[in-house]
């Protein structure tokens, strides 16, 4: 089969960073169903990974996480679907990735694709729907009652991939006042397309920025990308007892300023089912599949940007250019293979 892979970790202008390559069709067991890929996105992890992961000597190391694509095989003891089903997912870290035109996964990890997406469209939303989702329902919990504080949220990085999807489940599912932030007319109309009541400038102090809206405090603060530049802004900004969670990879998270405010601090790693296998792996099924219903019910949107052609390795590293750009609007996506 077709995939795109390396063998050295390396930075992006490498031609060797990313090549085009054929591999054996793998076969499907236990749990796992074998997917014949038609659309595949390009996330942050996979430019990270290409960077420093170096796969075992000989062999090929296969990036890509999500997916969406038609189940060509099941193994014998999967229970949830059956060949010839649509699906979309996000897949696990330590397995070979989807730039391939054939993918094993855990059922437990996969959603039905919304009816009214295409292969692109759906391709888009699985780990940074699943990321979003995670960080607002189970570790900020959005949901439960707030002690003070004003009923607003703070999505640090808006028109990014998981912004994007955070921004519509918290204004379609909350009754929280969206702010979100862009640094560019484009990202903030996206930003406002996509349901933000407000959008704010995250390359002027932040703090300023919020309090200049008269909002008051926000009792939750999302932060996807520079939290290491904003920390603390955040600081400052967010309302006492507030809730704060991140997802990127600062080099320095000193939250000491958070102890008067006594502001609870959350990671969020969409591959942690997944990587210890935890009980409630298939909570992850569960949530691609209400995504997809809430997608159907026209209560989201699809968040592709741009389009890059078929799956090759000269598109996927142009996309990999993009992305470290840090100037990614909603997310990059290819399809099908030459």
């Amino acid at each position: 089969m077709r995939a795109v892979g390396y063998q050295n970790p390396g930075p992006i202008n490498n031609p060797a960073s990313l090549v085009d390559i054929s591999l054996p069709q793998p076969q499907a067991s236990g749990r796992d169903i074998l997917v014949a890929v038609h659309a595949v996105s390009v996330n942050p992890v996979d430019t990270k990974v290409r960077s420093s992961a170096k796969p075992e000597a000989g062999d090929w190391k296969v990036l890509g996480w999500d997916a969406a694509g038609t189940v060509e095989a099941v193994g014998p003891d999967v229970t949830l679907f059956a060949p010839g089903d649509a699906v979309f997912y996000a897949g696990a870290l330590g397995r070979p990735g989807t730039n391939s035109e054939f993918h094993l996964v855990d059922e437990r990890l996969v959603g039905r694709k919304p009816t009214s997406l295409s292969w692109a469209e759906a391709a888009a939303l699985p780990l940074t729907a699943i990321t979003a989702w995670e960080a607002l329902f189970e570790r900020l919990r959005v949901s439960e009652p707030r002690p003070g504080g004003a009923g607003s949220i703070l999505i640090i990085g808006g028109a990014g991939g998981v912004g994007s999807i955070a921004t519509q489940l918290a204004r379609q599912l909350t009754d929280l006042t969206v702010i979100t932030t862009a640094s560019r007319p484009e990202t903030a109309a996206w930003s406002r397309d996509l349901g933000a009541h407000h959008v704010v400038d995250h390359s002027k102090p932040l703090a300023a920025e919020i309090a200049n809206l008269g909002v008051g405090e926000p009792f939750f603060v999302f932060s996807t990308t520079g939290t290491e530049a904003h920390l603390e802004e955040i600081a400052e900004l967010i309302a006492p007892q507030g809730r704060f969670s991140l997802i990127d990879d600062p080099n320095h998270l000193d939250v000491k300023p958070f102890k008067r405010k006594s502001v609870s601090t959350h990671w969020e790693f969409m591959f942690t089912r997944s990587m210890f296998g935890t009980p409630d792996i298939a909570a992850q099924g569960g949530l691609l599949n209400e995504v997809a219903r809430l997608v159907d019910a026209g209560k989201l949107r699809t968040t592709l940007g741009e389009s890059y052609g078929t799956i090759n390795a000269e598109n996927l590293r142009r996309a990999h250019v993009h992305l470290e750009s840090g100037r990614a609007k909603g997310k990059i996506v290819l399809q099908g293979f030459e």
